[in-house]
């Protein structure tokens, strides 16, 4: 409902925000400021600043008022912060309309009858008539306490039996049918779940808006979901939403399965902050929800196909919604596993062996929709490129939207980049050659120390043997290298060095030069003499 202006400014007057948020977040004074760690991203040093009238954070950026600070730090609605400051400051919130009373009369009577029948369901669940479905629980790997916290419960056989329970609290048949509770058949109201487990569905508040039952056998339809009622949307509501709500306040991290089994296992197991759509694909509507919970939440699908289709289909929903503050990790299971099956055949630690392994949306896109893409033709890849980039440009914030095109385009250059093509390795007649991948480099090891230094000593002996015999090779080389033919070594900074040749004994053509070795030998020409010289 819409607030009068003077009122809200009224109560962020009487409520100073450095006082409010001061409660969960410690602050320290920093001159006329207050500041503190972040409470909606981990840090250790602080970047939390209080100001008189609103709050920012330098690390992520968030800010707001004290109102959309509680709506932010509890996941509250608009209306249900300004009734908790409202409390605390002592004002009373404006009355609404007449209409808007109305309606919401109507809302708190519906919640009664939903809260009457829940607790039928669950006494019969315990009595007589619900063995059987209490044993299939049990089957289920469900303890005691977790039917208890959940609530769950059994519909009955006969029809028409909740109705004759309840007629004793005044409740007709009327408003069950509103309630979602009845239906009207062609005999009259008849009870809308028989034979079946009964799950309460529950606001992020706590109140009972509907019920999902499940059949126990092999029949079919195996889930159903109450009505739309003025209460229920399947579009917005999810299954566990308040236990999540306050798991998550507590540091559990919110992951979003397909089933109500799976939420039960989970929380069973000590992964609280577990919620499932309602028998429909998570909508807009859902992950705006969600995000109000966490920035990052985990979605989990089952390893089946129908459950990587839904994962895509979630995917490219996400995309149209993604901001540098909301993302998502998704977590595809292992073939033929969801998380109630997981959980019992490998136990809490397999499950968060698995939940490690969520990526980021921005990491596991291109594989999603490479899935069935024809990427042997230019065609093909062309249609699957212009898949990526139609994927991208639906990111409403355009920084975002530039930082995935730059990462789809990359894997699609890196998937398409062709491999060395083969060799052709030929064979004897019978065999017939065969094409192979070329064969990988040899590897030769470094050779050590004493190994380099004598090489690099027979090269140099080599190369002064050369010029020795080669007297065109010498010519003007005392100028340029300082080399002494007969008399000294080469050395390149003109010290210098040992006499090396003795020059008693000139090269003849019949003598090997004195400094060549014997790994070296060098014969000098005979007709070295007669060589022409170069000018």
């Amino acid at each position: 409902m819409a607030l009068p202006a003077n009122f809200l400014d009224e109560l962020r007057a009487r409520l100073p925000i450095a006082t409010v948020i001061g409660k969960s977040v410690k602050l320290s004074r920093s001159g006329r400021e207050r500041k503190g760690c972040c409470p909606f991203h981990g840090e250790k040093t602080p970047s939390f600043y209080v100001y008189d009238d609103h709050f920012h954070c330098f690390g992520c950026g968030e800010h707001g008022d004290v109102i959309s600070f509680v709506m932010k730090s509890t996941g509250a609605s608009f209306m249900e912060a300004v009734e908790d400051l409202a409390g605390q400051a002592g004002l009373e919130v404006p009355k609404q309309s007449p209409q808007a009373a109305q309606a919401e009369a109507r809302r708190s009577s519906l919640s009664e009858v939903l809260e009457a029948a829940c607790k039928e369901y669950q006494l019969w669940l315990w009595g007589q008539e619900g063995r059987a479905a209490l044993a299939y629980l049990r089957e289920r790997g469900l303890s005691d306490d977790t039917i208890r916290r959940f609530q769950l419960g059994f519909s009955g056989e006969g029809r028409g039996q909740l109705a004759t329970a309840l007629r004793g609290q005044n409740i007709k048949p009327d408003q069950l049918i509103e309630a979602g509770l009845m239906k009207q058949g062609e005999r009259g109201p008849t009870d809308m779940y028989f034979g079946r487990v009964m799950f309460p569905i529950r606001d992020r508040r706590g109140a009972l808006i509907s019920f999902g039952g499940r059949i126990m056998g092999d029949g079919q339809p195996k889930y159903v979901n109450g009505p739309e009622t003025a209460l229920f949307s399947k579009r917005r509501s999810l299954y566990g939403l308040n236990l999540a709500r306050e798991a998550v306040r507590k540091g559990a991290v919110l992951i979003v399965v397909e089933g109500y089994m799976d939420v039960i296992a989970l929380a069973q197991a000590g992964f609280g902050g577990a919620v499932a759509p309602l028998g429909t694909a998570l909508t807009e509507e859902h992950l705006e929800e969600i995000w109000r919970l966490s920035p990052a939440p985990v979605l989990c699908f089952d390893g089946d196909a129908a459950g990587q289709r839904a994962a895509l289909k979630t995917a490219e929903l996400a995309l149209t919604q993604l901001t540098p503050d909301k993302t998502l990790k998704l977590l595809r299971l292992p073939a033929k596993d969801d998380p109630d099956s997981l959980i019992k055949r490998a136990g809490r630690a397999g499950f968060e062996a698995e939940l490690g392994k969520a990526q980021p949306l921005s990491a596991v896109l291109f594989d999603m929709l490479k899935a069935g893409q024809d990427m042997a033709t230019p065609e093909g890849r062309t249609r699957f490129r212009q898949r990526l980039l139609g994927a991208a440009n639906t990111i409403p914030d355009k920084f975002l939207a530039e930082e995935y095109r730059n990462a789809l385009k990359e894997a699609f250059f890196a998937a398409t980049r062709r491999a060395p093509a083969p060799r052709f390795q030929p064979g004897g007649f019978a065999k017939g050659g065969r094409f192979a991948p070329p064969p990988p480099p040899v590897k030769i090891p470094p050779r050590s120390a004493p190994d380099a230094e004598a090489a690099n000593a027979r090269r140099a002996r080599l190369m002064l043997a050369i010029l020795l015999a080669h007297r065109p090779c010498c010519r003007n080389s005392r100028s340029r290298s300082r080399i002494s033919p007969c008399r000294r070594r080469m050395s390149p900074s003109g010290r210098r060095c040992t006499p090396m040749c003795s020059p008693a004994k000139p090269l003849t053509p019949n003598r090997f030069s004195p400094i060549s070795g014997s790994s070296a030998l060098l014969r000098v020409p005979p007709n070295w003499r007669r060589w022409p010289r170069r000018n």
